[in-house]
C-alpha cells in the first residue's frame, strides 16, 4: 500500500539561516498576495474567460517582471515563488468547485506577515541523521535525530512563535494492515469528556484553550498597552505565539492518542456523523466545540483506520444515540443538554447519558456488518471507509438497520 506520510522536525538555524528563511517566508507571503490581488483586478476588470487566469499564466508574467521590478526574489530558491503560486491555483480551484456543488467555501484571504510565515521547496533534498540540505539554504541542523523512511517529495518550513519547523512529505510503502480481531466500540463525542467509549472507557477532555484563557488575556493586554513597532511590543507577540502553540500542541497530543488507541485495539468504531458547521453557530458552544475539534478526530480516523486495519462506521446525522434506550430501545421525545443522568420510563434504566449514547453506537456495528452481509451476497453495495449506502436513511425515521424504538 502506497501512502503519503509527514514527519515533522524543529530546526536549529544560525543567524545567516534565520535570515535567509524570514527571506524565503517574506518572497513566497509576497508573491501570494500578489497573484491574489491580480486575479481580484482581472476578475473586475475583463469579461468573459478573460476574467479568469491559472498558475501558469501567472508564472509567465511573474518571470517577465521579476528582474526589473523584483530583483530581490534572485536571492531566494524559486521553488518559494513557484509553490506560492501553485497554493493559491488550489485555492481558487477549491473556492470555485465549493461553490458549484452549494457549498460555502470562503474566499481566498491575503496573508499577513507573523501569521503564515512559511514556504515549501522541492527539487534535491537531503536529509541525514541530525540535517538536511536544502536548496539554496544549505545545510540547516535539526534538533532531533531523524528517522525518515521513503522518497521525500517536498519540505515544507513554517515558523511558529520564534522557532522554526520542516515538514517533510514522504511516499512510502506500507504494508497491507491484517484485519483487526479486537472488540466493536461505539464512541460517543462530548464537551465535559472527549470520548466516552461503550465498553465504559473515558477520554477526559484536557480543555487547554479555558484553562489558559486568563493567561491569554494578560498577554493580549500587554501587547495593547505598547507602543507599535517597539521592542517590547515584538517580545510580548512571541510570548502571546508560544502560548497558543503550546494550546495546539497539548490539543494535538491528546486527538492523537485517543485516535491511535482506537484504531489500534478495536476491529470496527462507530463515530457519529456530526454537523460541526452548524455546531459552532450557538454562540454558547462555539469557543468550546472549538476546541475539541471534532472534525480533526475524523480526519485521524480515516486514515489510521486504514493503516491499522481498522473500520470506521459513521452513524447517520439523525441517529437518536442520545435520546434512545440502550436496553429497550425506547426513544424520548426531548432530552436537554443539561440532562448528564438518561432515565428510561419503560424499562427503568438510569446511565450516565455519554455511556448510554456509546451503547447505542456499539449497536449500530452490528447492524453494519448484517448490512455488509447481505449487500456482499446480493453484490449490490460497495463499501468505502466504512460506509455503506444501504445504511443512510431519510432525517425523520427513529428505526436504524434493524434498530426500532
Amino acid at each position: 500500500m502506497l501512502v503519503l506520510r509527514g514527519y515533522r522536525y524543529e530546526l536549529d538555524p544560525n543567524n545567516r539561516q534565520r535570515t535567509l528563511l524570514v527571506k524565503h517566508a517574506g518572497c513566497a507571503r509576497f508573491v501570494y498576495n500578489w497573484g491574489l490581488e491580480e486575479r481580484i483586478k482581472r476578475f473586475n476588470s475583463e469579461k468573459g474567460k478573460d476574467r479568469f487566469t491559472n498558475y501558469f499564466r501567472q508564472h509567465r508574467e511573474l518571470n517577465r517582471r521579476k528582474r526589473y521590478h523584483y530583483p530581490w526574489m534572485y536571492e531566494v530558491s524559486k521553488c518559494a515563488p513557484q509553490e506560492a503560486l501553485r497554493d493559491l491555483h488550489k485555492a481558487f480551484a477549491n473556492f470555485w468547485r465549493g461553490r458549484k456543488k452549494g457549498k460555502k467555501v470562503g474566499f481566498p484571504k491575503f496573508k499577513k506577515k507573523g501569521r503564515h510565515d512559511s514556504f515549501k521547496l522541492l527539487g534535491t533534498i537531503r536529509l541525514f541523521e541530525k540535517s538536511v540540505q536544502l536548496p539554496r539554504l544549505g545545510q540547516l541542523r535539526l534538533k532531533e535525530k531523524s528517522n525518515v523512511s521513503g522518497r521525500i517529495l517536498s519540505a515544507t518550513i513554517s515558523r511558529k512563535a520564534d522557532r522554526w519547523f520542516i515538514s517533510f512529505t514522504v511516499e512510502q510503502e506500507r504494508p497491507e494492515p491484517l484485519l483487526i480481531k479486537g472488540p466493536k466500540v461505539g464512541v460517543d463525542l462530548g464537551i465535559k469528556s472527549l470520548a466516552t467509549l461503550s465498553c465504559g472507557t473515558v477520554f477526559e477532555n484536557p480543555r487547554p484553550l479555558p484553562r489558559k484563557m486568563r493567561k491569554l488575556r494578560r498577554i493580549s493586554r500587554q501587547i495593547s498597552r505598547k507602543q507599535k513597532g517597539s521592542r517590547n511590543r515584538q517580545k510580548a507577540v512571541i510570548r502571546l505565539s508560544r502560548l497558543h502553540w503550546r494550546i495546539s500542541n497539548i490539543r494535538i497530543d491528546c486527538l492523537h492518542k485517543l485516535t491511535t488507541y482506537l484504531a489500534k485495539n478495536h476491529s470496527q468504531i462507530v463515530v457519529e456523523d456530526l454537523n460541526v458547521q452548524g455546531m459552532v453557530k450557538n454562540k454558547f458552544l462555539s469557543q468550546a466545540l472549538s476546541d475539541v475539534s471534532f472534525s480533526e478526530i475524523r480526519r485521524q480516523l480515516e486514515y489510521k483506520t486504514k493503516w491499522y486495519g481498522s473500520k470506521l462506521i459513521f452513524a447517520p446525522r439523525f441517529f437518536p444515540s442520545s435520546k434512545r434506550c440502550s436496553q429497550c430501545g425506547n426513544i424520548k421525545s426531548k432530552l436537554a443538554l443539561s440532562t448528564r443522568l438518561f432515565s428510561c420510563e419503560h424499562c427503568g434504566l438510569v446511565i450516565d447519558r455519554d455511556l448510554n449514547a456509546s451503547l447505542n453506537l456499539e449497536l449500530v456495528a452490528a447492524s453494519w456488518s448484517e448490512t455488509q452481509n447481505a449487500c456482499l451476497e446480493t453484490g449490490g453495495c460497495r463499501l468505502i471507509t466504512g460506509q455503506c449506502p444501504s445504511m443512510m436513511q431519510e432525517p425523520n425515521t427513529t428505526k436504524f438497520a434493524g434498530l426500532s424504538g
